[in-house]
């Protein structure tokens, strides 16, 4: 029987364990987006995760939306990263970049003055955003991109893709849920385009496949997971059929050789989410969402998935994994400052207590 603390492989990745820390926004990036040294200590806390995936990181200022996140196209910002990686590996662990492109989910507010907002079809996001001041605000309204465009966003995520490798980082994770650009492309509510990246499923499906491919060429397809949500609201989804688009989208790339694929899973009218994924893709996934310790033992036991990723848990139990060995009670988090340090980036991020401590 296979469990949860035993050694897995993910693509190229070599997993010591098969929990997965998932990605969370956290706001404490610095000036210019650059990761900071108490960003270095929180991912180094938690290196005892079999791999960790970071928090959604833009690779433009346009894919930026929400105050306060990292980004992965500056030189300075690369030298950030380098020096996370380097402090998880020392660690002994394993980390991914997750790369994140808001699209239409973002306040102009908190990005650079010059930086647009742009997505698929001109269709403001509904959900309110919060702003530099932490109150939720009205999102930009987004402009469509051209479709002789298209080829240059592909290249900003391919460039992120190599700038993470080259600062030390593991592999990269593409954010295909959320509400965000990739999944814009894929909803039918906010697709509405009529070229080739519009319309049938199979055009909608496109612009993903097509990122898949070129940072898969670029890094490696064993470094390149990818995230999705079938079924979410956030932000605005709708699919008109969220079966068919999936189903679709998974038969596409499931030749690629990518290492993973990311669930969140929440329910799914008609058909289990889960059971989606396996019957139309056949590489490894993580499955994330509503987890305890002894439902992911069950989920990797009975082979539904080859791993397990927990986000919220991680905020306060930094040594979740010695945490699940032991039986030891989990800290809660501390909710009041989980964007915000109140004057320290250090409280409610870097100051929980491990065990023995």
């Amino acid at each position: 029987m296979t469990d949860i603390f035993s050694p897995v492989t993910l693509g190229d990745i070599a997993l010591a364990n098969r929990i997965v820390m998932a990605p969370m926004t956290r706001d404490r990036a610095g000036p210019g987006d650059v990761p900071t040294d108490v960003m270095v200590d929180y991912y180094r806390q938690r290196a005892g995760a079999g791999l960790i995936v970071t928090e959604g990181t833009q690779p433009s200022p346009a894919g930026k939306g929400y105050w306060r996140t990292p980004g992965i196209h500056s030189e300075a910002q690369v030298a950030g990263w380098r020096k996370v990686a380097d402090a998880v590996h020392e660690e002994g662990g394993k980390i991914v970049m997750q790369i994140m492109h808001v699209g239409r989910a973002a306040v102009q507010a908190n990005k650079d003055a010059d930086a647009e907002t742009i997505a698929p079809s001109a269709i403001q996001c509904p959900d309110k955003i919060p702003g530099p001041d932490g109150i939720p605000v009205e999102t930009a309204m987004p402009r469509a991109l051209e479709t002789g465009e298209i080829a240059a966003v592909i290249a900003e995520y391919v460039a992120a893709a190599r700038n993470a490798i080259a600062a030390g980082l593991d592999g990269v994770e593409l954010h295909c849920a959320s509400g965000y650009l990739p999944m814009q492309f894929l909803s039918s509510n906010t697709n509405q385009r009529t070229d080739r990246y519009g319309g049938s499923v199979e055009n909608r499906i496109r612009f993903v496949v097509e990122l898949l491919e070129s940072l898969a060429g670029a890094v490696g397809a064993g470094r390149v997971g990818f995230r999705i949500c079938p079924g979410v609201k956030f932000n605005g989804m709708d699919d008109a059929n969220p079966h068919e688009t999936y189903a679709a989208l998974l038969k596409a790339v499931d030749g690629l050789g990518l290492a993973y694929c990311h669930l969140i899973h929440i329910p799914l009218e008609g058909q289990d989410a889960l059971d989606l994924v396996r019957a139309n893709w056949t590489g490894a996934i993580i499955e994330n969402g509503g987890l305890n310790l002894d439902k992911a033992r069950a989920i990797v036991a009975d082979g539904k998935a080859d791993a397990v990723s927990f986000g919220y848990l991680y905020i306060a139990n930094p040594d979740l994994v010695e945490r699940f060995r032991a039986g030891a009670p989990l800290a809660r988090a501390d909710r009041v400052n989980l964007y915000t340090g109140e004057g320290d980036d250090r409280k409610g991020y870097t100051d929980y207590a491990v065990l023995g401590s």
